[in-house]
């Protein structure tokens, strides 16, 4: 008899995740050049971070300091050099880059879940259409999954996000999940770390993608919630989100293997 039919489903789950901690590679690139490597890898996959709309940020050395690429410089063309750190005033700590004003709002996000590390929002194509005609995300796939009980739905637009009102919306419907579709506006989701944050935002817009297309030939049926429930505790394994970021990265490079290059301006 195979050795494997005698053990109990859960023995074999718990072997499996053992080997995955001592075996999987983690991410060895420093937490500015994870922010760089996040820009390219969201522009890459399509997501509308233009310089204008849409921001990265993520915690800084200093309490309530945050890294943010400079007012104006696309997520395409992100270089160690086109971020900047401000304070909690959003206030630049060099007194001469310009912060995009709508990371304001990230600032209360921060403020409202000590957990956060980094906070990505964009304009995705797929999501933008679910908020423009007023649809929530709907875990219908195993890939969906890591949005099971995990992406918040603000059904009214509170405005350009770049007071403080907007802001207390914006981290209050959040409701302490790692994502948010922001009706008639985009995608937010709120990683533990920078891998977590963009990797949920690429698979954010993939799935908001799935779901239009299976809109439009038929009904879709949600997956039974027992079920979503494990398969995001899977997806969301800190090992296994590196893994995906490592691949979204590896992408990245082999475009512009110098985008980690120290004094590169963006161009």
């Amino acid at each position: 008899m195979n050795p494997e039919t005698q053990r109990s489903e859960q023995d074999i789950k718990e072997a499996y995740y053992r080997e995955l901690r001592a075996k999987a590679p983690g991410i060895a690139y420093s937490e500015l050049e994870q922010l760089v490597l996040a820009a390219r890898m969201l522009a890459a996959e399509g997501h509308w971070a233009n310089g204008i709309a849409g921001q990265i940020t993520a915690r800084a050395e200093a309490p309530g300091t945050y890294y943010t690429l400079k007012f104006g410089i696309g997520a395409d063309e992100a270089t160690p050099d086109g971020f900047m750190v401000t304070n909690d005033a959003l206030q630049a700590l060099d007194g001469r880059s310009l912060p995009n004003p709508a990371t304001r709002f990230h600032t209360w996000v921060y403020r409202a879940n000590p957990e956060v590390k980094c906070i990505i929002h964009t304009h995705p194509p797929a999501v933008q259409t679910l908020a423009m005609i007023g649809q929530p995300l709907i875990v219908a796939n195993m890939d969906a999954c890591v949005f099971h009980d995990n992406c918040s739905y603000l059904e009214e637009w509170p405005g350009l996000p770049i007071a403080d009102e907007e802001g207390r919306i914006i981290s209050q419907a959040l409701a302490g999940r790692k994502a948010l579709l922001l009706a008639h506006h985009g995608l937010l989701t709120a990683g533990t770390s920078i891998a977590e944050a963009a990797t949920l935002a690429i698979w954010m817009e993939q799935q908001a993608a799935n779901q239009l297309r299976a809109s439009a030939a038929g009904t879709i049926r949600p997956v039974p919630d027992h079920l979503a429930s494990e398969a995001r505790d899977f997806l969301l394994k800190p090992q296994v989100i590196d893994m995906a970021f490592l691949y979204f990265a590896r992408r990245v490079l082999r475009d512009d293997p110098d985008c980690l290059a120290a004094n590169r301006q963006p161009a």
